[in-house]
Order: C-alpha cells, then sequence, then structure tokens
C-alpha cells in the first residue's frame, strides 16, 4: 500500500547527518531552547545576508571572477530584537555603495506589536521603566534600555494626544454622559490615584460616541470645566 504525499504545511526540514551533527553540538552549547533557537536565527539570517551580498557582487567572497562588480568588505556586528530575543547578526560591507537588508530586519525584528503592546500596557499599569526594562531582559530582550522603553510609551502619549485634537464638528450630540473613575496613575517617579474623566455622547444616528477623557487629581468644579 503506497504512502499518501504528506502535505505541504506538514512537510518538515529533513537535515543531512553533517548538518544533524552540528545541530546537536549547538544544543548542547546552547543553555536552553531559546538560546537555541536565537543561535539558528542568527545563522540563518546571516546566511541570507551573505547569499544577497554575493550577488551584488557577482561573485562569491574570495572568488576571482570577470563578472565581478564589487567586493566584501568586511561585517558590521548588529544586535537585533526578535520574537526569541538577542540575535547577533554579521551584516557584509561593500567595498563601493552600501548593503542594509531592510526589508529582512523589517520582517524579524521583535520590538514591534508584540513587546511594544507588553511594555505599554505595563507603562499603562504604573510600572516603572527599569521594572520593564526587567521583565524584558527575562524574555530574552537584554538590550532594551530605559530610554527605549520610554521612546516606546512616548507613542502613546502621540497617539492619545492626536486624539484628543481630533474635529468632533461632525459629531453632533443629543445627550452627554460625564463620569470619572479613579485609577491608579505613574505620576513621575510616583504611582497614584487619580481621577480619568470621560464624555460619551449620543449621536443623532443612535450611536454613542466617545468624544474624550483627561486625568484630574480630583473631581472639583473646576476640573471638571477645564475638560468640557
Amino acid at each position: 500500500m503506497e504512502g499518501k504525499a504528506m502535505p505541504q504545511e506538514e512537510s518538515v526540514l529533513r537535515l543531512g547527518r553533517d548538518e544533524a551533527l552540528e545541530a546537536a553540538r549547538l544544543w548542547q552549547e546552547c543553555g536552553d531552547a531559546r538560546e537555541f533557537a536565537c543561535r539558528v536565527l542568527g545563522g540563518v539570517m546571516n546566511a541570507l545576508m551573505d547569499s544577497e551580498a554575493q550577488q551584488m557582487c557577482g561573485a562569491s567572497r574570495n572568488e576571482r571572477s570577470d563578472g565581478r562588480e564589487n567586493s566584501r568588505n568586511g561585517y558590521r556586528p548588529r544586535s537585533l530584537k526578535t520574537a526569541v530575543g538577542d540575535v547577533e547578526l554579521e551584516i557584509p560591507k561593500l567595498r563601493h555603495g552600501t548593503y542594509y537588508p531592510e526589508g529582512m530586519l523589517a520582517r524579524w525584528s521583535r520590538v514591534d506589536t508584540s513587546v511594544a503592546a507588553i511594555v505599554q500596557e505595563m507603562y499603562v499599569c504604573g510600572v516603572s521603566t527599569r521594572k520593564v526594562e526587567r521583565v524584558a531582559s527575562r524574555l530574552g530582550i537584554s538590550s532594551l534600555s530605559s530610554s527605549e522603553v520610554s521612546s516606546l510609551c512616548s507613542d502613546l502619549d502621540a497617539e492619545v494626544a492626536e486624539f484628543r485634537r481630533r474635529d468632533l464638528s461632525g459629531t453632533p450630540c443629543c445627550y452627554l454622559w460625564l463620569d470619572a473613575t479613579y485609577m491608579s496613575c505613574r505620576v513621575g517617579s510616583s504611582v497614584v490615584s487619580q481621577g480619568v474623566v470621560t464624555a460619551i455622547g449620543l449621536g443623532a444616528d443612535g450611536r454613542k460616541h466617545f468624544l474624550g477623557c483627561d486625568v484630574v487629581d480630583t473631581e472639583s468644579e473646576d476640573s471638571w470645566a477645564a475638560f468640557c
């Protein structure tokens, strides 16, 4: 009875004897699966960059060829934050012009949606940038500095500011609800309880619209007047 062909999505990479031995050696060197994944991903990405640089030069490294259009000039190190942790890369340098694998780095870079979401969520919950840095280190992102954490979180401020400046002239409301909820917020280096005031309007279309929000020390006539 003939076996059925394995579906493409279930196919696996089959290693030769030498590759399998190399993978086993690498596994023994690594402390855990995360480090192993980083080493493997780094090796694959470095090999791909070498191949792209070779194509740009028209010949492999140290190869004598009449079709050579450029030559290699060493490497520049780069640490890339990815979904499995920090990956150490060696980006090829060319004698003439530049080579930069922007598409590859953008695809595998991890301080994108996943880490940014975690960092921003912790920031909103009042976790200090130093503690965020330590948590990132446990996730394998050892080079995420406090300044980078602050930079990621500053994107939230920009989004909120843009939301609050948006034009509401095309959103007439028949009813308006004002409310305040007290939450723990970070103010400087401290976490304090502050009121988050919100405004929700009922539009002529029968739908509710979130109109705006602000943070106040306490509910008072002055704070509500400033918000409204």
